[in-house]
Formats: structure tokens, C-alpha cells, sequence
């Protein structure tokens, strides 16, 4: 099938082009012109349209003879200009709506969403549950960008899957992975609640597995799925493990919920007053969200509908990650 992959140059987007090219699809990915897209040189049937999600030309030329259409590019990190956010999960998404309506052999657009969009409830729900603005920039954007796929939906008629996946790692992982070992190296690595909380840990290609069953389903249209591997692990448990297999010392400092959102906010002041202050906060209410809420999000109707049941165990993509990290010879992403 003849495939447009958003986000190529990043970590999810990236994997997925390097499956479905290897699969022997007929993949093309749009990337702007400054992209690093090294980790898919040498496949075979790939096409890279240079551009971004809101150059109308280049997008059309990348949707116009695809079956179908992977959203995967957004800006997911926890600290950028309120403007990036927008710009990516809110913008770019509504284009490439447009774009995908002239695409006239479209047989699914699969919109990759997260389960942040639930907005951190202390206890993890299915797809039933309401999605909840909490105000943060990365989860108020990825509601809009959801709603404006249903939108779509509903008003041309679209197909679409939506995709919530937890707390995705592997090789070339940057939040989970390299930011977590370079936070690790420089004793800077922190515990919220004692790294108690369930992580809902997704290996990426586990999610890329699902991901390509769903566009293939047509059960999942007009569906959403959340996507965990239901390994159980707490925080503690990964950062642990990802700390003993790169030889350094497992965090010291533990805050409890309410002093790491304080922390927090403090942290984050300096950056909302002086926008252009370089750097980033050492800690923000978004980290905080994540390490120290219940992020084991059940992905039920995925393994229901999708038979989902992911090949690689937590241990295995630990030890995968922990391979790359080293082969790399430092914390870079791809």
C-alpha cells in the first residue's frame, strides 16, 4: 500500500517508515529541509518530500496517491513556546486533514494521539473516559488536534483511527530514553512519590505492531485505542534498569507529589516571564504529571479488538535501549 508517514525524522514516525519500507510498501515521508533522516537511508521504496505540515504544496504532493495516511509528527516534548505546540499538534494536523481530503484513494488516516490527553487522572481510564484540559501546553494541543480529526470525521466522512499510546521507549527514544540516561550520568534524575507510580510502558515496536494492525482493521475505523504493554513496571523499576545497564547510580532525590509540583512551578516561573531565556526549567509540572501519576492506561479494547499482544517484553527493549545508548556513545536521538 502506498503510505505517508508524518514525523519520519522523529522516533515513532521514524520506525514505522522503516517498517512499512521494509515490508515492501510504498512509503513517503514529508520532512523539512533541515531534517536528519540518516536512520532511513538505504531502504528500499521510500519517497521524501521536503517540506513542513503547513507548506500546502508539498503536503498535497505527499497525500495526493497514498492509501494511507500516519500522523506521527508533533511537538511531544515537555517544554517548548506555547507557539510550537500550536503550530505542530493543532495546525499541522487541521492541514494535513486538508491535504488528506484530496486524497482521493485515502482508505484510513491514523491520527497518533497519547493518553495525556485524559489529563493525568490519578486513576488510569479506558477509552470511555472524558479527555481533560489540565492546562498544559502538550496536552491542551493534543485535545485540539484530536478533536479536529473528529471533526473531519464527522463532516466528510474520513476514516480515522486514533491512537493513544503511554510511555513509548526503544532505540532512538529521547524523553524516556536518552533525556532519562543523560539525566542519570549527571546525577540529576529524580523520583516523584519513590517511583512508585506504573509507567505504562509501550516498547515502540509494539506500538508500531498495533499501529499497523489498526490501519489494516476495519473494525478500528472510527475507533480509539490506548496503547500500554501492561508490563506493571513502576517508574522505579525502569529508571533502575536503565541505570544498572548503563554502570551509573540510580537517582538520590525523592520528592513527594504535592513538593515535586511545587518545585515545579517554581522552576517553570522564570522561563513563562522571560521568554526568551535560554535553556529549559530543571523540572516541570508536565515530568511531574507523568512520574508521579498512574500512567498503566488499560489497553483492553486493543488486545480485544486488535488481538494486540506485544512481541517484546519490557527486559528485551530495556536491553535494546540500553545496546543503542552504547553503540551511540552518548544521549542522542535521531
Amino acid at each position: 500500500m502506498p503510505v505517508l508517514v508524518t514525523g519520519a525524522s522523529g522516533f515513532l514516525g521514524g520506525r514505522l517508515a522503516e517498517v512499512l519500507a521494509r515490508e515492501g510498501e510504498q512509503v513517503t515521508v514529508l520532512a523539512r529541509a533541515s531534517s536528519d533522516l540518516r536512520h532511513l537511508s538505504g531502504l528500499p521504496h521510500l519517497r521524501i518530500v521536503r517540506g513542513s505540515l503547513t507548506d500546502s504544496a508539498p503536503l498535497r504532493d505527499a497525500a495526493r496517491e497514498v492509501t494511507h495516511i500516519f500522523h506521527c509528527a508533533a511537538a511531544s516534548t515537555d517544554w517548548a513556546a506555547p507557539e510550537v505546540y500550536i503550530e505542530s499538534n493543532v495546525r499541522g494536523t487541521e492541514a494535513l486533514l486538508l491535504a488528506a481530503r484530496e486524497a482521493f484513494r485515502l482508505e484510513r488516516f491514523v491520527h497518533i494521539s497519547t493518553t495525556d490527553v485524559y489529563g493525568y487522572p490519578k486513576i488510569p481510564c479506558d477509552e470511555s473516559g472524558p479527555v481533560r484540559d489540565v492546562g498544559l501546553p502538550y496536552n491542551r494541543t493534543k485535545i485540539m488536534g484530536e478533536e479536529a480529526v473528529w471533526r473531519e470525521a464527522r463532516q466528510s466522512g474520513m476514516p480515522v483511527t486514533v491512537i493513544r499510546p503511554a510511555t513509548i521507549f526503544g532505540p532512538r527514544g529521547k524523553a524516556f530514553v536518552s533525556d532519562i540516561a543523560e539525566l542519570l550520568r549527571s546525577h540529576e534524575m529524580l523520583y516523584v512519590a519513590g517511583g512508585r507510580c506504573r509507567g505504562g510502558f509501550l516498547y515502540v515496536d509494539n506500538a508500531v505492531d498495533a499501529i499497523l494492525t489498526a490501519a489494516r482493521s476495519q473494525t478500528a475505523a472510527g475507533q480509539a485505542y490506548n496503547l500500554a504493554d501492561g508490563t506493571e513496571a513502576t517508574w522505579k523499576d525502569y529508571v533502575s534498569a536503565l541505570a544498572a545497564g548503563l554502570g551509573y547510580r540510580n537517582p538520590w532525590i525523592d520528592l513527594p507529589w504535592t513538593a515535586a509540583m511545587a518545585v515545579a512551578r517554581t522552576m517553570e516561573a522564570p522561563w513563562r516571564w522571560i521568554r526568551k531565556l535560554p535553556g529549559r526549567p530543571p523540572l516541570t509540572r508536565h515530568a511531574v504529571f507523568l512520574l508521579g501519576r498512574d500512567q498503566e492506561f488499560p489497553a483492553e479494547k486493543a488486545r480485544r479488538e486488535l488481538s494486540y499482544s506485544p512481541r517484546v517484553s519490557l527486559e528485551e527493549g530495556l536491553s535494546r535501549a540500553v545496546a543503542w545508548l552504547k553503540e551511540a556513545g552518548s544521549c542522542r536521538t535521531g
